[in-house]
């Protein structure tokens, strides 16, 4: 092709927005709304064409390894194909900066010192990212190869390499193990492999995006740029902040081996994680104009981040309370509420015990109380367990002076603080039977001085970040309450609130309090938090909006569903046996009972048959042997040549009785 239908090719472009179009991996996902088209595993004749349809190409070679041979043949075919193109074509790799992960400093004197773009010829791939950089350098290779074709400053076909950081944001990619496991909670402390002291290069995936929108838009001359972000922060540094601002806040350092058994954590992220790397995207500082999403990384944008992994995860937090009458159930329902969305249930009196068991020892109750005993700035461990002791003693002291009861003020204080806990905020909850009274509401669901209050709203204020959203009210007759009650099992009334004279006593306090216009359901009416009949439970939550079973447990349940199908199945086995066993047994002796039937049967035709040989005995006794011996004396005197016929020849006849032979 000549250089002026070249030019003429890449000076005739479109104008507008583009249309995203690609492929994917899996067929089940939701479209998203922004693709025009989506194709599901194209034959490699029918992927080029769709390729010669773009002007823009974008491969992400980060996340499936499978893309890099992809990639690489899509560019060599592209290439290829020039002859055939009717506008210009850009390809895009988006690499990782693993590529860089064993580069020699660029000064050994001060290994400080971070890369930039210029150094791209001296990088070093990690061991498991060689492939990487052989399909970065190869598409590097096609676009010069390009440009010293046309010996032209543009041409049909540009290509770029990206190498992003360790991508976060939305699903948060490599740290998603970090956020999963304080999100969760099921462990004390989250770990950090190995040292922690190594740096993490990084960039918010919206950022990247950003640079991808640069590249397009200002077709830049280095064909090879890096982006990551300004943040200089370590892997300890990392999980401490999402410990502190998603799970318990608390961190210990493992041995690095320990992540290799966390299945959680492919070999791609585990690398990514142990990386130790400085590096700096000076081109992107100074020609591009990005608007940064997240400029200073991760740490100084937790917030941000955090709800975004709330949003694209789906983990929003679901508050339930549920009212009624004692012995109505209660605790049953919320029990199955808290396994269908994995919530927290909270009871009073478990609440109460759990307090005072950590303040005796404390662990860390929600982070030592987190909000019982609110720690100002520079104040100390031996000040914080001082204050600890000096609420225990406080608590114990009130509940002597009740009989074992607290006050409701310190009731309350419990109650919010487990409800403002990280699990209940992350999760969310279900509170069961709690607050009895309207003053309880008000007092449990008062709004926090730092929230904002709206003139205008007639509601009363209240914190929204422990209201419950859905109230569900169980009620019955006393009649049938009672009855229920009495016909308890004795064991499992003994040591209760259940026994005769309490539950009637528990029940006539809840009817006297649920009479009068200010009760617990008022206030949420009031609040405009209707309360729903239990039947519409699932049905007005919706779906779990949480993390679904771990692994752990999806092997727990495949294991137990296995052995109730080996169960069931041998349970199938023994009754195969024992009906064949029967049925084998019913034939024997069926077939004995024939044999027995059989016998007698024969032995009456044998008896029958005698008794009508008799007669026909005395005939030929009498008749016919005396005749026939006379016959056969005569024929041994004779002896004829047939003495058959001797005897019946009507010459020979006169020697026997005529009626022999009729």
């Amino acid at each position: 092709m000549a250089e002026e239908e070249v030019e003429k090719i890449i000076h005739h472009t479109k104008h507008g927005t583009f249309q995203i179009v690609g492929t994917i991996a899996n067929k089940n996902e939701r479209r998203p709304s922004y693709v025009l088209d989506e194709y599901f595993q194209l034959k490699r004749e029918e992927l080029l064409e769709r390729l010669m349809e773009c002007d823009i190409i974008i491969y992400n070679i980060t996340e499936d390894a499978d893309q890099m041979d992809e990639a690489s043949w899509a560019i060599s075919a592209l290439h290829a194909e020039m002859a055939r193109f009717s506008q210009p074509k850009m390809f895009i790799l988006i690499s990782t900066v693993m590529t860089w992960a064993l580069s020699k400093p660029v000064d050994a004197d001060d290994p400080e010192i971070p890369f930039t773009e210029e150094d791209y010829r001296r990088r070093r791939a990690h061991p498991n990212f060689k492939e990487h950089i052989n399909v970065e350098k190869h598409v590097v290779k096609m676009g010069k190869t390009v440009n010293l074709h046309y010996c032209s400053k543009s041409s049909l076909l540009s290509t770029y390499v990206v190498a992003s950081g360790v991508q976060y944001g939305m699903g948060e990619q490599v740290f998603h193990f970090f956020f999963k496991t304080s999100w969760l909670g099921d462990l004390p402390k989250v770990p950090i492999f190995g040292e922690g002291t190594n740096v993490i290069p990084t960039i918010h995936i919206n950022d990247l995006a950003g640079v991808i929108q640069n590249v397009i838009d200002h077709k830049p001359k280095p064909h090879y740029l890096v982006a990551v972000d300004d943040s200089k922060t370590t892997i300890d540094d990392i999980v401490k902040t999402i410990a502190d601002v998603v799970g318990p806040g608390k961190t210990k350092r493992v041995p690095k081996e320990d992540a290799f058994l966390t299945r959680d954590l492919r070999q791609m992220d585990i690398d990514a994680l142990f990386v130790n790397l400085r590096i700096e995207a000076v081109y992107l500082k100074e020609s591009f104009n990005i608007h940064w999403v997240c400029e200073s990384g991760l740490i100084d944008n937790i917030d941000r981040v955090v709800e975004e992994y709330k949003q694209t995860r789906g983990l929003l937090p679901i508050r339930v309370c549920i009212m009624g009458p004692p012995a109505v159930g209660k605790s049953t329902v919320a029990e199955r509420i808290c396994k269908h969305y994995k919530l927290h249930h909270i009871r009073l009196k478990e609440t109460i015990t759990e307090t005072l068991a950590h303040l005796v020892k404390p662990i860390g109750l929600w982070s030592k109380i987190e909000s019982i005993v609110r720690m100002e700035d520079g104040e100390t461990e031996a000040e914080d367990s001082a204050t600890s002791s000096e609420l225990l003693e406080t608590l114990k002291e009130n509940m002597d002076q009740n009989g074992g009861r607290l006050d409701d003020q310190y009731v309350i204080r419990i109650m919010r603080d487990k409800l403002k806990s990280k699990l209940c905020r992350n999760q969310g909850f279900v509170l069961d039977s709690f607050p009895k009274t309207y003053e309880q509401a008000k007092d449990l669901f008062y709004a926090d001085d730092d929230e904002p209050e709206d003139m205008r709203s007639k509601i009363p204020p209240f914190n929204k970040k422990i209201i419950p959203e859905f109230v569900f009210s169980l009620d019955s007759s006393d009649a049938f309450l009672k009855n229920r009650v009495l016909n308890l099992p004795e064991s499992l009334v003994e040591g209760t609130s259940y026994s005769q004279e309490q539950f009637l006593r528990r029940l006539a306090r809840f009817r006297e309090s649920n009479v009068e216009d200010e009760t617990v359901l008022n206030y949420f009416e009031e609040l405009d938090i209707h309360p729903e009949h239990i039947e519409r439970i699932i049905k007005s939550v919706g779906k779990p909006k949480n993390y679904g079973p771990t692994s752990q447990e999806l092997e727990e349940e495949e294991r137990r569903s296995a052995d109730r199908r080996l169960r069931t199945e041998a349970q199938k086995r023994a009754d195969t046996e024992r009906r064949e066993t029967e049925e084998a047994q019913q034939r024997a002796a069926r077939w004995e009972e024939w044999s027995k039937c059989l016998e007698e049967v024969k032995k009456q035709e044998h008896d029958l048959l005698e008794v009508q040989a008799v007669p026909l005995r005395n005939y030929l006794m009498k008749n016919v042997m005396p005749t026939l011996t006379q016959g056969l004396i005569e024929c041994c005197k004779t002896r004829p040549q047939d003495p058959v016929d001797f005897l019946v020849s009507p010459h020979y006849r006169f020697f026997f009785k005529e009626d022999i032979f009729q």
